[in-house]
């Protein structure tokens, strides 16, 4: 008796996920509807953590506190409506977008530099019809793109250095240095990651991808030290702190010392929403980089827990979406769409954990930001229409069998 107890919750919750799944051998209906209900509940939480950690500031600069969580509202309406668009457009299609996205990246990448201006150091954002637009993440998704285009063509010759290097890595090179041009390492680390998962999934031979790989951690060193800034919160990190980093009074490790003050006065189940004390301006940038904090301080060890199972959710349902495709364009472009968000995700925490030094990098979903939501949902919109596509033959499969099941049941009402 007791075993039979015990097996039917397992057998409930096989018999949920075979109806989540659907019939037919793919089963992408789960893949494309946790990824969709994933990516909307990170959403939510994010504008709803923006709306607690900028109120403070917002009012402290007299404007209201609802200002940073309309404009991440609006954003994200804009993203979902372009995630919906993208989502029911054959992937394939995109490939004619390629060249001309790659070649409007350098360009607006260019004139950052040129005519951008300059917030906390980076020189990221241009004003473009009374709005701040970040060029540099929607390089991301428009790279990764490219690489999968370009890669796709190379098929059969990626077994040669020549080809395998070239173009590919020049490009994301260009990106990257116009990216670090503006002193922003976070996001030319993320940049490289994303060259580097074009290459692993476009199938390139091992000995190539680990001297490129060691190449790009060689040009991320050099851009860390490079910069003294860079360099003193790496000292910082590493538990050192030497004269030259104690110029001017600067604490480099202030920051990160409130940040994790933040998450462990948050205990078990957090302080309360919109309670926080640490974004009384204890913590710089709170909204942005360090919105992670915020929440572990309100919503306690639970709440970072759902935040990892929402995104290990969205990895698993990415994953197998990427594993089923037959074709390389397309699983260039999803795996590498994988890695930039997860990864970009992956390094956001373990900064504001402390496991890695600090170097600015937003978290997918959650941080305040317009043109990073917009991207990452757009990115996120690629992966739905390869799951959509999966799940046409199971719609397939089940509108043929309710026709034979109806040619049946007439059969039978004929003969009797």
């Amino acid at each position: 008796m007791a075993t039979a107890q015990q097996e039917r919750p397992a057998k409930t919750a096989q018999s949920l996920w075979r109806r989540l799944e659907g019939p037919g051998p793919l089963g992408a209906g789960a893949g494309y509807y946790l990824i969709l209900g994933s990516t909307l509940a990170l959403m939510a939480i994010g504008i709803m953590m923006v709306l607690s950690a900028s109120s403070v500031e917002s009012i402290s600069l007299g404007e209201s506190p609802y200002t940073a969580a309309l404009k991440q509202t609006a954003f994200g309406a804009v993203g979902v409506v372009g995630m919906l668009i993208i989502s029911r457009i054959n992937v394939r299609w995109l490939k004619r977008l390629a060249w001309p996205g790659i070649g409007v990246t350098l360009v607006l990448l260019l004139l950052v530099q040129l005519i951008g201006k300059r917030v906390l150091g980076n020189r990221n954002w241009i004003d473009v019809a009374g709005f701040s637009l970040q060029p540099s993440e929607f390089a991301k998704l428009l790279l990764a793109l490219w690489m999968a285009t370009v890669l796709s063509k190379k098929a059969n010759l990626t077994h040669s250095w020549l080809h395998a290097l070239v173009p590919v890595v020049p490009m994301g090179l260009a990106v990257a240095a116009l990216v670090i041009w503006g002193h922003d390492l976070g996001t030319t680390l993320v940049i490289l990651l994303v060259v580097a998962a074009g290459l692993f999934f476009g199938g390139i031979p091992t000995r190539i991808f680990l001297v490129c790989g060691a190449l790009m951690t060689v040009g991320a060193i050099g851009f860390a030290v490079t910069s003294p800034n860079r360099m003193c919160r790496i000292y910082e990190w590493l538990g050192q702190n030497p004269p030259v980093c104690q110029q001017d009074g600067a604490d480099f490790g202030y920051q990160v010392q409130n940040g994790l003050q933040g998450l462990a006065s948050g205990g078990w189940l957090g302080v309360g929403l919109g309670q926080s004390r640490q974004k009384y301006n204890w913590i710089p940038e709170a909204h942005n980089d360090f919105i992670f904090s915020v929440l572990g301080e309100e919503l306690g060890l639970f709440g970072t827990l759902l935040v990892l199972a929402l995104f290990a959710v969205m990895a698993v349902a990415i994953f197998r979406v990427v594993v089923r495709q037959q074709e390389l364009f397309p699983r260039v472009l999803a795996g590498t769409i994988m890695a930039w968000l997860l990864g970009q995700a992956a390094l956001n925490m373990a900064m504001v954990t402390g496991l890695l030094p600090v170097i600015g990098v937003p978290l997918p979903f959650i941080s305040s930001g317009g043109s990073a939501l917009v991207s990452c949902l757009c990115g996120i919109g690629v992966v739905l229409s390869l799951a959509r596509e999966e799940m046409r033959p199971a719609r397939a499969a089940r509108t043929k069998r309710t026709a034979t099941k109806a040619q049946k049941a007439t059969k039978r009402k004929a003969t009797t």
